[in-house]
This record gives structure tokens, sequence and C-alpha cells, in this order.
């Protein structure tokens, strides 16, 4: 009987968390807490005694008792190990530009943990997005690039800023627990920097637990390679929170982007994922792998107080463009309060071949003017009969964010988990 009732027990544990962990970012706790900070210009961070610049040619460790200052372009170049201790912090250099670059065949292994993350931010007493360069991580594994080969150009050595390459199981080291702040500087006449950018990166490098937050350009920018991702937050992003694009491979899980109707470039306007194959369609290998972003478990959201006004003052875009050619496979996520929640490439032909690699399951569609069309269409009968079909078990709601998740004006501790509520009444379909 005592097995029994045990057995019971785990049942209905299991089972709760099942429940608990159905659509968007889930966990029997709030995996966000102790890492993350959604307050970072609140944060006194104190003043860096050591200097960070110039090329990391041999193995080097920077250690939590320092405070280092990352000063212009710093590359870690000859396959050497940058390796920073949990705790450490480092401060991007708002006049120099501050940039880590980790060159192909180069790893960093910045293993934080859960309790002293490793924190990169801008050293401005005010601090605001697009303070510093960012994190930049070149790999060899492929790219849809002819010849195979990217060359990431923000001003920087083109000798050392090259990537892609034959290895899809490459290995650039290790980041867990990590928060990047403040990053994305505009480069002159070229572009803005990502937080983080990973260019051909392969698929024994670990990322998990990273933490974008003001960005000036994009979070994260997947540029090829073969990339797994796990719980990645992008937070008040000015550009897109997630891009992907040159064929990356991309398994995309238990995800965070949260944006302001506010916080916004002005060029294109600005998305949680774009999913693109390519910038220039002159420069691809039609050969090669095009990009393919399978992504569970993701919520995305616009945490305007008054989304409804939002919207209809046209400050609020879709939440996921896909680009033609590209492939998005996307289950068990949450879209909440965009306009709308998805947008098609005005080029893909909308037929059964292409919605086969745009696919929507599972899904909670929340507070959206309207949920998939097509660019410069209004019309979208056939996306909404195909995406409605009851196969797809898509739910759509009109529910305020408040009372669909569990906790996210919560200034200390925000948690973006579905309310229990929601999801078992997300059971059925629209």
């Amino acid at each position: 009987m005592k097995k029994i009732t045990q057995m019971i027990c785990v049942l209905l544990t299991v089972t709760s968390m099942s429940a608990q962990q159905e659509k968007g970012i889930m966990g029997y706790t709030n995996w966000l807490n102790n890492w993350t900070e959604f307050k970072p210009n609140k944060v006194e961070y104190g003043e860096a005694n050591q200097i960070l610049a110039g090329n990391i040619s041999v193995n080097t460790k920077l250690l939590k008792r320092n405070i280092y200052v990352l000063q212009g372009n710093v590359y870690v170049t000859n396959n050497a190990v940058l390796t920073i201790e949990p705790g450490t912090l480092i401060i991007g250099d708002f006049e120099t530009k501050g940039t880590l670059v980790v060159t192909k065949g180069a790893q960093l292994i910045a293993d934080g943990l859960e309790t002293d993350p490793i924190v990169f931010t801008s050293n401005r007493s005010q601090k605001k997005a697009g303070d510093w360069g960012g994190v930049v991580i070149l790999g060899d594994a492929p790219i849809n690039k002819f010849g195979n080969v990217g060359s990431y150009n923000m001003d920087l050595d083109p000798t050392l800023t090259t990537y892609g390459g034959d290895n899809a199981a490459s290995n650039s080291g290790i980041l867990r627990y990590v928060r990047i702040e403040f990053a994305g500087k505009k480069v002159k006449g070229v572009d803005t920097f990502n937080g983080l950018t990973l260019a051909g990166v392969g698929n024994k490098t670990i990322l998990e637990n990273i933490m974008v937050s003001y960005a000036g350009g994009d979070s994260f920018g997947f540029m090829g390679g073969d990339v797994n991702a796990t719980k990645f937050v992008s937070y008040k992003s000015i550009n897109d929170d997630y891009k992907f694009t040159q064929g990356v491979q991309c398994r995309f899980y238990n995800s965070l982007a949260v944006r302001s109707s506010y916080f916004s470039s002005t060029k294109d306007g600005s998305r949680c994922m774009e999913v693109k194959s390519y910038e220039k369609k002159s420069e691809t290998d039609f050969t090669k792998k095009q990009t393919l972003v399978v992504a569970t478990n993701i919520t995305m959201l616009n945490d305007s107080e008054n989304i409804n006004a939002d919207i209809q003052a046209g400050l609020v875009k879709e939440a996921v463009y896909v680009a033609e050619n590209a492939s998005l496979e996307m289950k068990r996520s949450v879209i909440s309060g965009f306009n709308p929640a998805v947008l098609l490439d005005s080029k893909i032909e909308i037929n059964d071949a292409n919605l086969k690699k745009i696919k929507f399951e599972e899904m909670y569609f929340n507070l959206c003017k309207g949920n998939i069309f097509t660019e410069y269409n209004s019309n979208n009968e056939d996306l909404e009969s195909w995406y409605g079909n009851s196969v797809f078990f898509n739910v759509y709601s009109q529910s305020d964010n408040k009372e669909t998740f569990i906790d996210i004006f919560n200034p200390k501790k925000p948690d973006y988990r579905l309310q229990l509520g929601k999801i078992t009444a997300s059971s059925g379909n629209r």
C-alpha cells in the first residue's frame, strides 16, 4: 500500500509539473531567480582595477576578485582559452567601444553559477543601450555563404573575424549564467553590434542561462552554425531579440523575450524573432542547408500596461517574422501582445510545401491583433484556416497580461510562466 501511495504521489507531482510546464517558458520553479537582473541601471557595480586590451593569445584566467575594463577590440586568438571565474565583472568601455571577440579556434569558458553569474556591463554612470560593443563568438561550423566563410565586418580586424567551416560539432566553449547589459554600440557607417553574436558556432558549445538586456542592436545574433540555445533571456532590446540567418541550424528551447512598445529601432521596427536564410541572396549557396529554427517553450511578450492603445498607436509590430527560404518549427510557445503575432515574407507563396516548413503547433496566441499574416496582405483567411485547424491545437485568447502570466510586474523577481489556470483552460482549441 505504501508503495502505491508513493507512486501516486510521484504521478501527481509529475502531472502537476507537466501542467505547470505546458506552454511558454517552463520549470517547476522560476529559473529566472537569482542570476538575472531586470533593473541593471540601478546596480552599483564598482570601479575597474584591471585593463583588458589587445590580443589574448595564451590561455588566460579572469578572477572574481578583480573588476576588468574591456578597452577597444579585445581578441582571443591563437586557439587560446579565456576562462572567466563565476562572479567576475567585466565592464565595456564607452569611449573605445569595448568588444570581446573570440576568434575561430579559440574558446571562452564563462561558466558562471546561478548564485554567482558572470556580468558584462557598461562603465558609464548613466547606463544606456549601446554603451559598448558586445561579445562576439566566431566558430568553424557550416554557414550557407559561398566558400563556407563569412567575415564579421564591424570596424574590426578582418584577419581576425572570419567564421564558418565544415565542423558542425565545433566547440567555442561555455557561456552559462552570463549577463550582457547595455551592449550593442553603433559603428559609424556600418551597423550596430549585438549583445551576443554567435557566428559559425558549433553544437559542442554550451549556451545556457544567458541574459542580454538593453541591447542597442539585436540581443542575440545567430549567423550560421549549429547551435543549442537554452534558457536565453532578451529584455528590452532596441532591435530584434533573436535574429537567425546564414543557414543556422538552431534548437531553441525554454527561452524568453520581453519587449516594450517604447524601445524599438526606427529602421524596420523590432521583433522578438527574425528568421531569415540570408541578408543577400547573391552571396548564398543554395546547395547548403538554409536556416532552420526549432523553437519549443518560448515566451514572447510585450509588457506594456496598455497594449491595446499601443497597438492602435502603431507602436507594436509582429513578434515573429519569417523570410523566404527559411524554416521555423514553433511548438508550445506563447505570443502575447503583438500586431500581429506572426508575419510571413511577401515572397513566401502560401502552399502546402511552404506551410510545412513554417509550423505553429500547441501555441498560445494572446492579446494579438491578428495571428498569422503575409506581409502587405490584410486578408489572412487561408493562413487562419490552416493554422486554426484542430490538428495543430493552437489556442487564441484575449486576456490581460496580469491574468496570463504568474507575476510579470514584480520588479525584483518577475515570473513569466503561464498561470496554471491558463494552461488547463487552453487544452481545447480556438
